[in-house]
């Protein structure tokens, strides 16, 4: 199973998308996948369902940052690269989705109990939600080469 199948079979086993994205790459960045699943809890449904920014892509710049981010005072050019190659995931993530917010990719507001059962109603998760992890997982694996 490839890494994006991974993600999106913890997706279907009821991951949010933020923490599917980050978990399936936290292993080989030295975080165990349950720490990275509680760490990525609040982002998912365009962070905690406020319909923001997708927790595919918020998932993805945390996989960046835990590779690349800065922990030092010192290690500025860590920062600046983690910052660069975010801004290059965001522009692949758009040209491909036209859209980084949550509310825009999927048409539902998450944090309207009716508008929440009638997206699961209408498959929207399964059938929307799992070309965005599907997306992530791809150009994050283009990126980090």
């Amino acid at each position: 199973m490839n890494r994006a199948e991974h993600a999106v079979q913890l997706f279907k086993g009821e991951f949010n998308c933020s923490q599917s994205v980050f978990s399936a790459f936290s292993q080989e960045s030295g975080l165990d996948r349950e720490t990275a699943s509680r760490i990525a809890t609040p982002f998912g449904g365009g962070m905690s369902h406020m319909r923001e920014v997708c927790g595919a892509v918020t998932g993805a710049l945390m996989v960046i940052g835990l590779r690349y981010g800065m922990s030092r005072s010192e290690e500025i050019q860590s920062k600046e690269k983690t910052y660069a190659l975010s801004q290059k995931f965001c522009r692949h993530f758009l040209a491909r989705n036209n859209s980084l917010h949550c509310h825009e990719l999927i048409r539902y507001d998450l944090g309207n109990p009716d508008e929440y059962e009638a997206a699961k109603r209408e498959n929207v998760f399964d059938a929307v939600c799992t070309k965005f992890i599907k997306d992530a997982i791809e150009i994050l694996e283009d990126l980090l080469r």
